[in-house]
């Protein structure tokens, strides 16, 4: 059984009537509730809570999919559990209707791998764009967007450190920055775009799996809050060959 003895609070001694994958889920639940797991992060490993609290793996896994199915954890095979919701009062936007271009793509076969994640000045160019001091730090994230494990878009992601202060700690190959958003309550309400072409350099042709130095899109957005506050600019480098844009206009 759980173990009152195992840095057991009050919530954690529970009816010890009820079955014990549900005292489980109780005890995993009010340390997320609680921020000892906060949003973004992993839980233990399914070893780790079976010892600690001296259940079973079957026992730790139905606790935990009990937990997925409420939408407080999203489980990731090979990499593990991770905290999705760290509360109430999140927020849903469906961010297709506020991409002016929509990519036609099925997103269930889209992966991201992460080139660089770091925190650096915001400089007189983001300090314009965010609205904030040249000094003040900044998210910045270059990435890899693949499908069936094909290169499609080479993307560099600038966000305010005030939007999202913990960003640092997220596994953003886990969550994107939209389910972190609706973790913090922050809600998207509208997005700037543009859509250029520009020719890429040798080094950055080579991440797309593409030769010499060929002519791209570039997209770029900018995207704002429900109070007009700006939260991030994204600039992507997308092969020609690879999207298809859709534009739909309305009277």
């Amino acid at each position: 059984m759980v173990k009152r003895d195992d840095v057991l609070k009050k919530s954690e001694i529970v009816d010890f009537r009820s079955p014990i994958y549900l005292q489980l889920r109780e005890v995993i639940r009010e340390k997320i509730e609680e921020g000892e797991y906060p949003a973004g992060s992993a839980i233990p490993s399914e070893n780790e809570l079976a010892a600690k609290y001296g259940v079973n793996r079957i026992t730790v896994r139905n606790a935990i999919d009990c937990l997925v199915e409420e939408g407080l954890l999203k489980s990731i095979q090979g990499k593990g559990n991770y905290v999705l919701y760290g509360g109430d009062g999140c927020l849903e936007q469906n961010l297709d209707s506020l991409r002016g271009f929509t990519h036609l793509m099925d997103e269930s076969r889209m992966t991201a791998k992460i080139l660089k994640k770091t925190v650096r000045l915001a400089d007189e160019k983001f300090s314009a764009i965010f609205g904030i001091a040249p000094e003040d730090p900044i998210h910045y994230i270059k990435r890899i967007c693949c499908s069936d494990g094909e290169p499609f878009s080479l993307e560099e992601i600038f966000i305010p450190k005030a939007v999202v202060p913990s960003l640092a700690n997220v596994d953003l190959s886990v969550f994107s920055q939209y389910e972190i958003y609706e973790s913090l309550g922050i809600g998207i309400k509208r997005a700037v775009q543009t859509l250029d072409i520009v020719q890429l350099d040798l080094q950055e042709a080579n991440l797309l799996d593409l030769t010499d130095k060929p002519n791209v899109f570039l997209l770029t957005t900018t995207s704002y809050d429900q109070n007009g506050r700006p939260l991030e600019f994204i600039q992507a480098h997308q092969r020609g060959d690879k999207l298809i844009f859709d534009v739909h206009y309305t009277a």
